[in-house]
């Protein structure tokens, strides 16, 4: 033993570390164990939302546009996932992975600037078609503005709200109305006829006209500028153009001059600057189930600012052009664009009911197929 006592003392240098570096790697996992047995975090302490129980976690869902694809974008009320970063879904018990804004998709959000539209919590704080197709007649049926002038379909002259209900009306108020003195512009899209009325209300005012209709071939090759000379000053022409509304950007940003416009199908924003009009005081829409998407390009653009007098009509029988979803998540999709409307300055002075009774493919007895709305602009 003495033997070996002297031995290890007097041991080489290399020995002695070789043999350290042998004790090495037990002396890390050790490590490494009371680590991961050690304590951990409460749930409620780690960042993000683990799930819809948690108090001040909200949740939404955001429908998708693409017409092949019902998955939802989920985030939070200050925050979009970007183009390149996978999100997850979580609505009623579902989680899947997908990825967000692609495509065409991707294009829309990127081009129409940092305004997001809202999406608002479930009726129910669970997804239920009754809930939410209830918030969405009330919404849509109780006007927001009381007008103790209103014109009438066909009228040019103001009057007293009448007994009978109308298709649509004006509110007339002397602050809603643009001045005598000044520029008033009318824009109607509509491709069933059934905006004469308008037509000859907003020609009484003494309004610069312009009706869009892609199928309409009374026109000039289909250019915004041709027929623009002979509506001003002479102050009874409408100018016909064979043109739709457009709900995405688009891709190329291309400077629009004036009367330049050759493509059948534009926003808004990108019409109005080729008519040169800063305002459009007076609009009339039965887009046929697009208005949904082309709203929601208004909200986020910003358009509706220079819209101050709003007539149209919603139609509820199927979900719409690149609207998908469960029924319960379309109808909540409607509803946030109806409360994107209202956030933008639009208020409901009038609400009348269609035909039909017919709400996604689904009867339903308390509800109609489609409702005209005439908003005005508070903010103007």
């Amino acid at each position: 033993m003495r033997t070996c006592a002297r031995w290890w003392g007097r041991g080489s240098p290399p020995l002695r570390l070789g043999i350290v570096l042998i004790l090495i790697p037990p002396v890390l996992l050790a490590l490494q164990l009371l680590v991961v047995a050690g304590p951990r975090l409460p749930r409620a302490a780690r960042g993000g939302v683990e799930g819809q129980g948690q108090e001040g976690a909200v949740a939404f869902s955001v429908i998708s546009i693409e017409p092949e694809r019902n998955s939802l974008r989920v985030g939070t009320r200050s925050r979009r996932p970007g183009p390149e970063e996978e999100v997850e879904v979580e609505d009623g018990g579902r989680r899947e992975g997908t990825r967000a804004f692609e495509d065409e998709n991707e294009m829309h959000w990127h081009q129409v600037g940092s305004r997001a539209l809202e999406v608002q919590p479930w009726a129910a704080n669970q997804p239920s078609f009754t809930a939410e197709l209830g918030r969405i007649i009330t919404h849509i049926t109780r006007p927001q503005l009381s007008c103790s002038r209103v014109l009438s379909p066909g009228q040019a002259q103001a009057s007293q709200p009448p007994a009978a209900s109308h298709h649509w009306l004006l509110c007339a108020e002397d602050w809603l109305l643009p001045a005598a003195d000044r520029p008033c512009v009318a824009y109607s899209f509509s491709m069933d006829g059934r905006d004469a009325d308008f037509l000859k209300t907003v020609l009484g005012l003494g309004c610069e006209v312009h009706s869009f209709d892609p199928s309409n071939s009374n026109t000039s090759n289909g250019h915004l500028g041709n027929s623009l000379a002979s509506n001003h000053g002479d102050g009874g022409v409408v100018s016909q153009h064979k043109m739709w509304l457009e709900w995405r950007a688009p891709r190329k940003r291309k400077h629009k001059t004036r009367g330049n416009l050759s493509s059948v199908s534009q926003t808004l924003a990108h019409i109005m600057t080729a008519l040169g009009h800063h305002t459009v005081h007076f609009l009339y829409a039965d887009l046929l189930s697009a208005e949904w998407r082309v709203f929601q390009n208004w909200i986020e653009s910003g358009t509706l600012q220079s819209v101050h007098h709003l007539v149209a009509t919603v139609h509820l029988q199927w979900p719409g052009f690149e609207v998908g979803g469960s029924d319960e998540e379309v109808l909540r999709y409607w509803f946030s664009i109806l409360q994107g409307l209202q956030a933008s300055g639009l208020k409901l002075v009038h609400s009348s009911a269609g035909e039909g009774h017919s709400v996604l493919k689904r009867t339903v007895a308390n509800a109609h197929s489609s409702y005209t709305l005439s908003w005005v602009n508070t903010r103007n």
